[in-house]
């Protein structure tokens, strides 16, 4: 039937009705059961007594309390289609409260009879009392019809429960993958899963502020399930603060190194403690084939010193000093077969004065790089040349430290970690006082040591870089190229936005865009809306609310909203993550997106850490030692300068290439 406004007046109608009878009913209850006392107030008649018999012959007196229960049963009926104005600050508890109260004041009031009264007096308190009962269950009942029948009143306002959905909780192992046990909330209940990365070729990107538990959490776990594979992988860790990751390593490495077919080894970048750092050269003449490879480390090291050049690539005296530096090092490799070519000897090398320095660099096939310079000095255009070349003269100044040339000048290993015959595990260490000086070398390593290992044929390896904006390495290829050489790429940042100051925002974007593997802990901004909207959305339970004096109406919905809002992801607590993961065609994952947190033992974890072995002393490495070694790099371009002068202005070929501007 229609929802008319007769059918409404018609039911008011009826339930009213319904009422008027409930009281009459109680009213014929007490005339009958205290007609002693109306007798007394000279309210009988013979009437009314008559109706009383024929009412009592019905059997609805038989028992004391069979009226009171129809009555009780009429006005139950008469509440039950009642619909008062709508309250919002009703509630079943208030109702139920006087409900109670009027029922057991209602059927109790029977022990009235046994009171040692007048029967006036004893009917009195017995109409009352029963009559306040009855009220009672009355204002109960119309109380429940004003209650609002929703969820407006639950205790979830950050609607928390809404906003769970399904995650994975099978443990989905391969021979590269890394599990992570964690826990989640489903509505108002705790389930146990698993982050699975079954792709981690496909790259991780696991972002968070300070204290959000990257590295307790997820990084060291990382670390000690790829050593712990039957087939252990091979890896590079950039320790931002050294030796926090480089210990776990290192102990991990003791424990599974027997697994590796072929005896793998240790090794360690520490330019703060000599004695526990091996040496190692970055601009190894074996690794570099070709001029291109001059240029990019050339870029790399002067980049890392001069961090806004990161976003102003292609301009004249940015691209200038680099093909400058390019010079520098690509001749060092083609001399006497590559003896100086390390990165002090470079150094030393740019701070020689002009006519040495453009004098020994004018060969055939450095003409095009150092021609332009040469042209400029020649003409005596000096602010021009220094512009183009004092920044890079400038930067590589800050290197200029004996601690740097002693590391850098040894070759206690090389770049190639995959190598099946020599597998490495590398952790080199920065510190946070020391960022852009140690960054930029360590950027030299990690880009140089990309190009060695992304080649076929080589072991599975782990590039683990903590804190990857404080560093200059351009991933994108080896992320894109890199899976099908079993290279899997691990960057740990704070967040997007850090990434985007030291990268621009072109490059942090497609780095977001390519990780196949999303983990973030707390984050806000920028970095968690675009978080938020790679997770994705589910559907969600909408109510709404309309109260005015014409009624009251609650509708519900269904509609896809944010699965993590950005809001969320800014309150996540430490250890509480949040993001999305790839997946193998042959190892499917459906519930991909995830919202957790994760379940780390930390008294195993401390057990465990207690037992560590520190990272041992390489060799005894004093002062002296370090000092001769920093007058030898000096003494080595001296002597290498000095000699190709002399070879030049002996050879009649060559002689008119010698500059003597300022002789």
């Amino acid at each position: 039937m229609a929802n008319t406004g007769e059918n409404e007046q018609a039911l008011r109608k009826i339930l009213d009705m319904t009422r008027l009878i409930s009281i009459a009913l109680l009213t014929l209850h007490f005339y009958y059961y205290c007609y002693g006392a109306f007798q007394a107030w000279g309210l009988t008649m013979p009437l009314t007594n008559n109706l009383l018999k024929n009412i009592s012959s019905t059997g609805l007196f038989n028992t004391f309390h069979r009226s009171k229960l129809i009555a009780l049963a009429l006005l139950i009926v008469a509440l039950i289609g009642a619909k008062g104005k709508k309250d919002d600050k009703q509630n079943y508890k208030t109702a139920l409260a006087y409900i109670l109260t009027g029922l057991l004041i209602y059927f109790i009031t029977y022990l009235c009879f046994s009171i040692s009264l007048s029967v006036t007096q004893v009917a009195i308190i017995y109409m009352s009392l029963t009559s306040l009962g009855f009220l009672l269950i009355l204002t109960g009942g119309t109380l429940v019809s004003r209650i609002i029948k929703s969820n407006f009143n639950n205790k979830d306002i950050f609607n928390l429960e809404n906003e769970t959905f399904p995650q994975e909780e099978r443990l989905l192992i391969n021979e590269n993958s890394v599990n992570l046990p964690m826990r989640y909330q489903l509505r108002n209940k705790w389930r146990k899963g698993f982050l699975n990365i079954v792709a981690p070729y496909r790259s991780t990107l696991v972002s968070g502020s300070a204290g959000s538990g990257k590295t307790s959490s997820i990084l060291r776990f990382f670390i000690s399930q790829a050593l712990a594979k039957d087939d252990p992988y091979t890896m590079l860790i950039y320790d931002f603060k050294f030796p926090d990751l480089s210990v776990i390593a290192y102990n991990h490495y003791l424990k599974n190194k027997h697994k590796y077919k072929n005896e793998a080894e240790c090794f360690f970048i520490n330019f703060e403690d000599p004695s526990r750092s091996h040496r190692g050269n970055p601009l190894e003449p074996e690794s570099m084939s070709d001029i291109t490879d001059a240029t990019e480390s050339a870029r790399t090291i002067l980049l890392g010193l001069n961090k806004v050049w990161q976003t102003r690539q292609g301009d004249f005296f940015v691209e200038s000093p680099i093909n400058f530096f390019t010079a520098i090092i690509w001749f060092l490799r083609q001399y006497q077969n590559g003896r100086f070519c390390t990165l002090p000897h470079a150094i030393e090398l740019i701070q020689l004065d002009y006519d040495t320095l453009f004098t020994i660099l004018r060969t055939k096939e450095l003409e095009a790089l150092i021609n332009p310079f040469v042209r400029a000095y020649e003409n005596d255009v000096m602010e021009q040349l220094e512009g183009q070349i004092a920044s890079a003269k400038i930067a590589l100044a800050r290197l200029s430290s004996p601690q740097l040339y002693y590391v850098l000048t040894g070759n206690d290993f090389s770049l190639d970690i995959n190598n099946p015959e020599k597998p490495k595990i590398l952790c080199i260490g920065n510190n946070p006082q020391k960022i852009q000086i140690y960054g930029a070398v360590l950027s030299l390593f990690a880009n140089r040591l990309l190009k060695v290992i992304n080649q076929k044929n080589k072991l599975k390896s782990m590039l683990l870089l903590d804190e990857y904006p404080t560093i200059s390495v351009d991933l994108i290829p080896t992320i894109s190229t890199g899976r099908s050489n079993r290279i899997a790429v691990v960057m740990g940042v704070q967040s997007v936005n850090q990434l985007r100051k030291e990268y621009g925002r072109e490059q942090a974007d497609v780095i977001m865009s390519i990780a196949g593997n999303l983990i973030a802990g707390q984050e806000t901004g920028d970095s968690a809306k675009q978080l938020s909207e790679q997770i994705g959305k589910i559907m969600q339970d909408r109510e709404s609310l309309s109260i005015s004096d014409s009624g009251t109406s609650v509708s519900k919905s269904r509609q896809l909203e944010s699965a993590v809002p950005p809001s969320k992801i800014a309150k996540l607590s430490a250890g509480q993550f949040a993001g999305i993961l790839s997946d193998l065609p042959d190892q499917k994952i459906e519930l991909k997106a995830f919202d957790c947190e994760m379940l780390t033992d930390f008294d195993a974890i401390n057990k465990e850490e207690a037992a560590y072995k520190p990272i041992p002393i390489i060799r005894q490495v004093d002062q002296g030692m370090i000092n001769r070694n920093y007058l030898q790099v000096k003494k080595d371009i001296e002597e290498l300068a000095q000699a190709e002068m002399e070879r030049m202005m002996n050879d009649p070929a060559m002689a008119h290439l010698v500059i003597k501007k300022n002789s």
